[in-house]
């Protein structure tokens, strides 16, 4: 089955190994901000300290069935599927023994390819499933990569941006090598940007002169309501309708719908 206009859905990890560049929340807001513009999407929350499931509105304390289960049981997708309040949106949560499930992949061959098994028959349900990566680049990340058609990068807008960055690259050309030919950088997304400061238009261009026609057009401003959002449980653009970061996520959801077309 092909769902509406012939598009089958996608499927993009959002990772970066280096914590505090917005990846979680990028993971939130985009996903609110497409599903805003009419997209049905899933948000699967891989991250062990579960920000992304809180940051929607559920206690990761309490979930029933997380991703955890979904990659080391034989729980379904759909079983851990969770409705959201907000508009198309659904979640698989995550769970703190997400942190030990290292450890159990290993002991299975095809271990890279477990969550791929689970997940790629959904891209029939939904248009976008967007994957929350922990800020590692073990196996957990590794099954995420296994599963997307595409990895998109946060990068804060900061003096050591392009730190750790080959690393995330070599691995997904690792990937794209020996488990999942079809991977690709769905692109480079500057955040926490003050477009004031030369430091941040010094750093974008440094970004594009390395990565040329893979930095979004978008930049996601640094804003005091994005912060706060997550805090109570919903996505910027349901916190606070006419801040700049509603606008920055919203705009960056058309150009990636735009892209895909």
């Amino acid at each position: 089955m092909v769902i509406k206009g012939g598009f089958m859905g996608k499927i993009i990890s959002i990772s970066n190994q280096k914590g505090g560049v917005g990846k979680t929340t990028t993971s939130i807001n985009l996903s609110a901000a497409l599903g805003i513009l009419g997209k049905k999407v899933l948000v699967i929350d891989f991250d062990p300290q579960g920000n992304t499931t809180s940051g929607l509105g559920f206690d990761k304390r309490t979930v029933s069935k997380s991703s955890y289960d979904v990659l080391e049981k034989d729980t379904s997708a759909e079983e851990a599927t969770l409705e959201t309040q907000f508009k198309n949106l659904y979640l698989i949560p995550s769970h703190i023994n997400l942190a030990s499930a290292d450890a159990g992949i290993s002991l299975f061959s095809g271990k890279e390819s477990k969550l791929k098994n689970k997940i790629s028959h959904l891209k029939e349900v939904y248009d976008y499933i967007i994957i929350d990566c922990p800020p590692s680049l073990g196996i957990i990340t590794i099954n995420a990569f296994c599963a997307s058609d595409t990895v998109l990068i946060p990068i804060q807008c900061e003096y050591y941006a392009l730190e750790g960055l080959s690393q995330l690259i070599n691995t997904i050309k690792v990937v794209k090598r020996h488990h999942n030919p079809e991977i690709d950088i769905e692109g480079i997304l500057m955040t926490m940007c003050d477009l004031r400061l030369n430091l941040t238009r010094q750093v974008i261009e440094e970004v594009k002169k390395n990565f040329p026609d893979k930095v979004f057009k978008t930049t996601i401003p640094r804003t005091v309501k994005i912060s706060e959002a997550p805090g109570f449980g919903k996505p910027v653009a349901y916190f606070a309708r006419l801040n700049m970061g509603t606008f920055a996520y919203k705009n960056l959801a058309k150009e990636i719908v735009k892209n895909n077309k």
